[in-house]
């Protein structure tokens, strides 16, 4: 049974549960194992789990209370399926509650296969159509330029697969054109793609203008480094690398 009638409490800072408990990179799996069903996507899942939670606990300026806040940093999941590991981490920095994890995919719950801006709080876009994420971003930071808005940051989580998708290309490269230095792209690199570069998915983002580094995607301290990474004048790109698919 779900609890859509239950919502976070306003103003719950990033890091705490909206019963006030808190809780940790180390439950995440726990949280991960109350969504049950088909259609997991359990290798979609968990090769995102540290890189988002280096990001939710270190590096987004967003929390329950700001999620409406027009300077609040900006993340877009494209990589929409299999979303255990974004739910899980939203649910533990308390934008919204533990109790809703297990309707995961019900007929009831907010919680589908594919994240819905409108039912799920904290998901700026709805996603899981591939290559439609990073094209979202550049019009995000896109807007926040027109409006004035130099703080906001925009990250985007892409999988290497989406890569295989020309509207990416196109993005990125019009991207770097224009300067976006605000836009971040974190790409999960699980090398399920079809297509590759000549020197990595790093060397693409960088022939095309981007400032790219290239980390373990388990290794917490390496993601916040390039995270965190100064890049003036260009978009960022963070190529995490973690098990190959179905390994």
């Amino acid at each position: 049974m779900t609890h859509l009638t239950t919502a976070p409490t306003a103003g719950t800072p990033a890091g705490s549960a909206p019963h006030g408990d808190r809780i940790g990179f180390a439950e995440l799996p726990d949280l991960m194992s109350l969504m049950t069903g088909d259609e997991k996507h359990g290798p979609a899942a968990t090769s995102t789990l540290d890189a988002l939670w280096v990001l939710y606990d270190r590096v987004l300026r967003v929390s329950p209370g700001t999620v409406t806040a027009p300077d609040r940093d900006r993340f877009l999941l494209s990589k929409g399926h299999g979303p255990m590991a974004y739910y899980a981490v939203l649910a533990a920095k308390g934008f919204f509650p533990t109790e809703w994890l297990p309707g995961f995919g019900s007929y009831d719950s907010p919680l589908g296969h594919h994240p819905d801006r409108m039912l799920v709080p904290g998901a700026e876009i709805g996603s899981g159509s591939l290559g439609h994420g990073l094209p979202l971003a550049v019009g995000t930071a896109l807007g926040l330029r027109a409006q004035g808005r130099p703080g906001p940051a925009v990250w985007v989580l892409i999988g290497d697969a989406e890569l295989d998708e020309g509207s990416n290309h196109e993005a990125l490269a019009y991207a770097a054109a224009a300067g976006l230095d605000r836009l971040h792209t974190l790409v999960i690199d699980n090398a399920s793609a079809t297509h590759g570069w000549r020197g990595g998915i790093a060397s693409r983002f960088e022939a095309a203008g981007w400032s790219a580094a290239t980390v373990d995607g388990r290794d917490h301290e390496a993601l916040y480094a390039a995270f965190s990474t100064p890049h003036p004048g260009r978009p960022h790109a963070v190529i995490a690398r973690v098990e190959p698919k179905g390994a």
